[in-house]
């Protein structure tokens, strides 16, 4: 039987530890958490069972493993300490027989996106990225369409433009809408970004429209915006409740979120997915509770589910520069395995059709409401 690992961390400190041991979880706090870890070796945290391919019946199994540190730590500690520790828990996965291993969330963006750590392996290895793509402009398209926002007359928005997520997702979306603005800290590169994709586009579709293409490096743009996708490596939120106009959708695909849980708390006008949530074919039992209902998870673990399915035991996105080609190359083979997306969940909760009608009502009465002190 083919098999795959894949490594997951604390992000919500106390939450996620929690999960694997509650009495630590009940009596540190998150800082304590954060200094502990620096100590713990990796931790097995379970098997995973059941997953068997719609397309060929074949049948695979793998292992959640996790890297003690949260993201916090990760960003305090020197790069090459943060490298060793991601690449001791790599070596557990080999120990176990993995024959592909994907890194979870900031173990996939630290440093140089893996690349550092494939090498250090005899294990082949995936950060997730381009299924997260994937997953993620196919969610927001979706969300569209729930929340009646025409794709072709829509201002659209991808924070983290510049980042290797972001990049692609961008170059997607440039694609379905009337106007698009590139947020990021860099304002080269953004110009370089936005100029890369109005030659793209240029050169594929000469003569025909294509999306007006604004960079910045202020969230307030947001307020102009529709669609918002939303892929930086920040450790801290970035959208707050003021940034987003009614009736906007958010796909938050970064972990540590991007958006505020004040948005949830208090913008109840404002669609919030979660980027990134797909049904694994099977019935996949991960011993595990990461906060996703049974049988689904984060694109970036399907990726590496979906390669393992294929046997494609290969390096396969790594690095800060993913490629359109891998991107639908991954989509397509995720597909024919039998991932899908998964509905919407919102702050992990389900996003139910009554959820959406109470936003989209809510953000008609906000905007009459507007109009009328304007």
């Amino acid at each position: 039987m083919d098999t795959f690992a894949f490594i997951i961390h604390p992000i919500d400190p106390k939450r996620d530890v929690s999960r694997k041991f509650p009495l630590l979880g009940r009596v540190l706090n998150e800082r304590q958490i954060d200094f502990f870890s620096t100590f713990f070796p990796p931790v097995f945290i379970s098997e995973i069972e059941g997953i068997t391919s719609q397309a060929t019946g074949k049948e695979i199994k793998g292992w959640f493993i996790a890297c003690p540190y949260t993201p916090r730590r990760m960003m305090e500690l020197p790069e090459p300490t943060v490298y060793r520790k991601i690449i001791q828990t790599g070596r557990m996965a080999e120990k176990l027989g993995a024959q592909i291993l994907g890194l979870g969330a900031f173990t996939s963006v630290i440093g140089d996106a893996g690349v550092t750590i494939a090498n250090a392996l005899a294990v082949p290895v995936t950060t997730g990225d381009s299924y997260t793509v994937t997953v993620a402009v196919e969610a927001i398209r979706e969300a569209a369409c729930v929340m009646d926002i025409p794709l072709g007359e829509a201002t659209a928005a991808v924070v983290g433009a510049t980042g290797a997520i972001g990049r692609v997702c961008a170059e997607l979306l440039s694609e379905d809408v009337e106007r698009l603005y590139l947020i990021g800290r860099r304002p080269a590169a953004l110009e370089e970004l936005r100029d890369r994709l109005q030659a793209r586009a240029r050169a594929l579709r000469p003569g025909s429209a294509q999306a007006e293409l604004i960079v910045s490096t202020s969230m307030d743009v947001l307020a102009d915006a529709q669609l918002i996708l939303t892929v930086t490596s920040s450790i801290h939120d970035v959208i707050r409740p003021e940034h987003l106009q009614p009736g906007s959708v958010v796909c938050d695909v970064a972990r540590p979120r991007d958006v505020s849980a004040m948005v949830a708390a208090v913008r109840d006008d404002i669609l919030v997915i979660d980027g990134g949530m797909v049904d694994v074919p099977g019935s996949v039992d991960f011993h595990f509770n990461f906060g996703f209902p049974p049988g689904k998870a984060y694109a970036c673990m399907a990726e590496t589910i979906a390669l393992a399915l294929e046997g494609r035991f290969e390096d396969y996105t790594l690095g800060k520069h993913l490629t359109r080609e891998r991107v639908e190359e991954i989509g397509a083979m995720a597909k024919k395995h039998g991932f899908r997306l998964s509905g919407f969940r919102s702050f992990e909760r389900e996003v139910t059709p009554q959820h959406i009608e109470t936003v989209r009502r809510n953000a008609k009465s906000a905007r009459s409401l507007r109009a009328a002190h304007t």
